[in-house]
Parts: structure tokens; C-alpha cells; sequence
């Protein structure tokens, strides 16, 4: 009994940390580009191709003969290539580039919409009614959102149409990311399909957005704030989260995830110096709330 209440308790802890460290990431991004004229642009590729080579590496040198195990199937090739260039891809820019015409509490609730979507989607795909909850839970993220986006005079934006355009594509891209890797996380391991999916997705975000041409501030602090988005952003934070999830399971980890955009929120008012309105935290709370309803009714679902 006291071994498994300690393993939740790790798998606890695991998980908040990862959640902890991905809000850290997104605040450090936002230093880069209010302070050192960085931009998505020059962040993104760098922060992909970095992290993604640094995992494979360490895969590599664990378990060398099944790193390129998904390439030898044709199946695998197009799955992680999906995966990368949709998924991982469009995510990761979509929301740094909110960030960029936000800030990284904002962006990362915007993101948190994405669980609604999947929703939307399964319906659709399973050719089901809705449940009740999740009609409420698609209601609150949307209401959160329209709160966030025009704090409630639908005549104007509260935030840059670049802002809401960037992070409802990382939403969108949030489904893909969560649903299409399904088959490659289960037979070639989840670290694996990240590993690569970063790697790839950092290539051709490279040759699409030539980060070389950009000239930003490169000082102690910039490699400093970089190194802390690749290696705790990144690497550390999707370590202890996936996990915490073996040990506390999926749906717990879902609820304890909604650490992240509080974490996100704080530090940039503490570091930043951002400022928010109460009618912002209320957006805040109805878009999170969507994951508590979710995660919840699911898990009566299953008991039931």
C-alpha cells in the first residue's frame, strides 16, 4: 500500500514538474522576444532541431538498432512524417508565434482549446451524439475564448488578430499531435515518435523560415534562456511528464497538465511584469475547466 501511494505521489510530482517546466518554456520565450528581438522564426527551428537531435542522440546511444526502426516501414515513414510536419510543426510555431503577439499565459490557454476540438472530432469520426458534458465542456472553452479574445465586446479584440489566428492553429494542431501518433507511440515508444517528430518538424521549419537570416541579441542571456527551453522546456519537461503519467495514468495527468498555463501565468506577471484583468483569469478558468469536466466524466465512464 505505502509503495503504490508513494508511486503516485512521484508520478504526482513527475507530472507537475514537466507541467512546470513547459509554462518556464513558454515564459522564457517570451523574454527572448521582448528583450533579444528574437523571433518565432529564429526560436522555433532551433528549439526543435535541438531538442529533437539531443533525444535521438541519447536514444542512440541506449538502443541504437531501434532508432530507425519506424523508417523501414512504409506505414512508419508516413505516420512520423504526419506527425512532424502537422503535429509537432505547426504547434510548436503556432504557439510561440502567439507568444510573440501575446504572451506565453495567454497562448498556452488558447492551446488548452485544443481538447474541445478533440472532442468535436471523435463525434464526428465515431458518428455519435455528444454527451451532455461534453457539450458543456466545448460551451466553456468556447465562451473562455470569446472572453480571452474580446473581453466580451464582440466589436473589437482584446488581443492581435495574429494572436488568436496563431493560437487557434496551434489548437488545431494540438488535435493532430494528440490523436495521429497513436500508432507510432505504441509500437516504437512515445520518446521515440517526440524525438523524431521534433527533429523533422525543426528541418523543414529550418528551410521554410531560414532562421539564418534573422539577427537577434545573442548574449549570455540568450543562450542562457535557450538553454533552458531545450533542455527543461523540452527535454526534462516531456521526461517527467510522460512519466508521470505511468504512474498516475492518463487522465490524472491531463488535470494535474493544467498547471501549466497557472505556471506560465505567474511567472510572467513575476519576471515579465505582464499584466492581466480579472475578465482575462475568468477566460483563463472556463477554458481550463474544460479538461477538469473532460477528464473527469471520462473516468466515470471507464469505473462505470
Amino acid at each position: 500500500m505505502n509503495t503504490e501511494k508513494n508511486r503516485q505521489a512521484l508520478g504526482i510530482i513527475m507530472t507537475l514538474t514537466g507541467a512546470v517546466f513547459w509554462g518556464l518554456c513558454g515564459s522564457c520565450g517570451q523574454y527572448l522576444f521582448q528583450y533579444k528581438e528574437v523571433t518565432s522564426d529564429w526560436l522555433v527551428p532551433i528549439r526543435l532541431t535541438g531538442a529533437g537531435a539531443l533525444i535521438l542522440l541519447l536514444l542512440f546511444i541506449k538502443d541504437r538498432e531501434n532508432v530507425f526502426a519506424m523508417w523501414r516501414e512504409a506505414r512508419g515513414r508516413r505516420d512520423i512524417l504526419i506527425f512532424a510536419l502537422i503535429g509537432m510543426m505547426l504547434c510548436q510555431y503556432g504557439y510561440f508565434t502567439t507568444i510573440q503577439y501575446s504572451n506565453a499565459g495567454t497562448a498556452t490557454v488558447l492551446q488548452y482549446t485544443g481538447p474541445a476540438m478533440i472532442l468535436v472530432y471523435l463525434c464526428i469520426r465515431n458518428r455519435r451524439r455528444p454527451k451532455i458534458y461534453e457539450v458543456v465542456a466545448l460551451f466553456c472553452s468556447m465562451f473562455g475564448t470569446f472572453i480571452l479574445a474580446t473581453h466580451g465586446n464582440p466589436s473589437e479584440l482584446a488581443i492581435l488578430p495574429q494572436a488568436l489566428f496563431w493560437g487557434m492553429v496551434a489548437a488545431v494542431a494540438l488535435v493532430v499531435y494528440t490523436l495521429q501518433p497513436a500508432y507510432l507511440m505504441k509500437k516504437y515508444t512515445t520518446l521515440l515518435t517526440i524525438g523524431w517528430g521534433m527533429f523533422i518538424g525543426g528541418l523543414a521549419l529550418t528551410v521554410l523560415r531560414q532562421p539564418w537570416k534573422i539577427h537577434p541579441v545573442v548574449d549570455g542571456e540568450t543562450i542562457l534562456a535557450l538553454a533552458v527551453i531545450i533542455l527543461l522546456g523540452t527535454i526534462l519537461a516531456f521526461y517527467c511528464y510522460l512519466t508521470g503519467v505511468q504512474m498516475v495514468g492518463a487522465t490524472n495527468a491531463s488535470m494535474l497538465a493544467c498547471v501549466e498555463p497557472v505556471a506560465a501565468t505567474v511567472i510572467s506577471v513575476l519576471w515579465l511584469k505582464v499584466e492581466f484583468q480579472m475578465i482575462d483569469l475568468i477566460g483563463f478558468v472556463f477554458v481550463l475547466s474544460t479538461v477538469f469536466i473532460v477528464s473527469l466524466n471520462q473516468k466515470k465512464d471507464q469505473n462505470s
